[in-house]
């Protein structure tokens, strides 16, 4: 991949950057947006600044949310605009579109040094469409306003969109500082780990990560797994698992992992006790159980606190660690505990000089939710798909294509 400094001279240069600026937003009621967590503004400053710092005319271009081809007030990338001219320290000018009128003249009126953030790109229905024509189309008004295109969005490096892959092969293209990082650190957690090499894996669904728990049987040393996907694993090892949620037609799928798992000498580390709760919500009855006795009432709702000492027992010799979804239900206080000894089970192997790696997604939103900051890890990812479609063997569109010949 060619990265930005074999692009050559960029001082007086267009340059459109792709970054991944999708921040989760809160609407007050006067009909405001406030940006919750800026993780993913402030993973893009470096590359963005370097640009501007090197006499660049840089035009920024990113989504926000899934709007349906159409502009959305809700999904305008004007709050993140401020927070980016903020963190920058200088004016980022705004343009209320994508490839029309606002844009072009933003582009036009820019000086070395200046940055231009276009609207949402999802508000025009070539960014994602199916066919290559009408994405090719899109595509090619995006880079009628640039000289050069710098993929910097991880977080969208796995999708063939207009701004990620049909403009890469319009321009003189390269990827960008943080896209450069992402893909480093992805090496070292496929190439030869240090090892004890741990992932702790969760989230929702055990069918999301079916391709990823297949690699990583042949990789990592121990597969640490939490969050609702436990269920499942659980079910497989004939556990009463109550109404907690549970992907009926994965259970056997499961037992062929655990019996692979065995077979190759990989560690398959399943809570111990689970907090179970009457219903979704904080404010429902609950109680900590035995992972196999939770009452056929009860909805597990996190890892227990045996539990979460037996994880950081399992992470404390590791060399590195990948953790992907977190524990429970962490935006409720009763079932965030889990995921919080995860969390500092972490902080301390990282203190010890491991390779930690926090895989985006819910999991970067949850250690910052609960109070831990970034450098407390070795590197907290900005594109959870991403990341796992890169682990599972996948080839990611937005990387491939800068492999390409250049037009």
């Amino acid at each position: 991949m060619q990265t930005i400094s074999e692009l050559g001279d960029l001082r007086g240069k267009r340059v459109l950057v792709r970054s991944d600026l999708n921040v989760p937003l809160e609407q007050d009621d006067a009909g405001g947006s406030t940006i919750t967590d800026d993780g993913r503004i402030r993973a893009s400053v470096p590359t963005i600044r370097a640009l501007s710092e090197a006499g660049a005319r840089v035009v920024v271009c990113a989504h926000l949310g899934r709007p349906k081809g159409a502009p959305e007030d809700k999904y305008s990338l004007a709050p993140v605009a401020t927070r980016l001219g903020e963190l920058l320290g200088q004016d980022v000018t705004f343009a209320t579109d994508t490839v029309g009128d606002s844009a072009h003249a933003a582009v036009e009126a820019a000086q070395d040094g200046d940055v231009v953030l276009l609207e949402n790109l999802r508000f025009n229905a070539g960014e994602t469409a199916k066919t290559d024509e009408e994405r090719a189309e899109f595509a090619a008004q995006l880079a009628g306003l640039a000289d050069v295109f710098v993929s910097d969005g991880f977080g969208v490096v796995h999708r063939k969109q207009a701004s990620v892959y049909d403009v890469a092969r319009l321009l003189p293209s390269a990827v960008g500082g943080l896209v450069e990082t992402e893909v480093g650190v992805l090496k070292r957690l496929t190439e030869d780990p240090e090892r004890p090499y741990a992932v702790v894996l969760g989230g929702a669904k055990v069918s999301d990560k079916l391709g990823v728990i297949d690699n990583l049987l042949q990789t990592a040393d121990r597969l640490l797994i939490g969050g609702g996907m436990v269920f499942t694993f659980l079910a497989a090892k004939d556990y009463e698992v109550g109404s907690s949620l549970l992907e009926a037609d994965q259970v056997d799928q499961v037992k062929g992992y655990l019996a692979q798992a065995e077979e190759r000498g990989v560690e398959i580390v399943l809570p111990v006790d689970i907090v179970a709760a009457t219903a979704f919500s904080a404010d429902a009855d609950h109680e900590v159980v035995p992972a196999g006795a939770i009452p056929a009432d009860g909805m597990g709702l996190d890892i227990g606190p045996e539990s979460g000492v037996l994880f950081a027992k399992k992470l404390e010799d590791c060399r590195t660690v990948f953790w992907n979804g977190p524990m429970g239900a962490f935006e409720m206080a009763p079932y965030a505990a889990g995921t919080a000894a995860v969390a500092k089970a972490l902080v301390e192997v990282t203190e010890k000089g491991a390779l930690t790696v926090i895989g985006g997604g819910d999991s970067a939103a949850a250690v910052r939710q609960l109070g831990f900051e970034d450098d407390q890890f070795g590197h907290i990812s900005t594109g959870g798909g991403a990341s796992l479609e890169y682990l599972e063997g996948k080839q990611l569109p937005g990387l491939t294509v800068l492999d390409e010949p250049r037009a």
